[in-house]
């Protein structure tokens, strides 16, 4: 587990690193995506077992008190890009061509 900057959030987060991205993943193996989230009567979906598991399982490593699912989806450290060489947040993604936080390029950020 590592902080670092999310940009979907607007702040530092604890991002999981591979091996305990795939311990949270545990408890959704081999479910249909249908038994992960049920469709209540007013088309709001409820948390299911499994789901609150995998909820359960991102908190109790990183010490938050996340209580969105969807969220710990991104909170993933392959998913971003290497720090800026300009402001040290990382970028979007290993591929972005340039910082959402700063607006400087890569290129920008390997010449100076």
């Amino acid at each position: 587990m590592k902080q670092l900057w999310c940009w979907r959030c607007g702040r530092e987060m604890a991002m999981l690193d591979e091996e305990e991205f795939q311990l949270i993943l545990q408890p959704l193996r081999g479910k249909p995506s249908e038994l992960i989230m049920a469709p209540l009567s007013d088309g709001h979906p409820v948390m299911t077992t499994a789901l609150q598991r995998f909820l359960d399982e991102y908190n109790r490593i990183t010490g938050q008190g996340e209580t969105n699912p969807n969220a710990i989806w991104h909170h993933r450290i392959a998913l971003y890009g290497p720090p800026c060489r300009a402001c040290g947040k990382p970028l979007r993604s290993p591929g972005a061509r340039f910082c959402a936080a700063c607006g400087s390029t890569r290129a920008e950020r390997t010449l100076s």
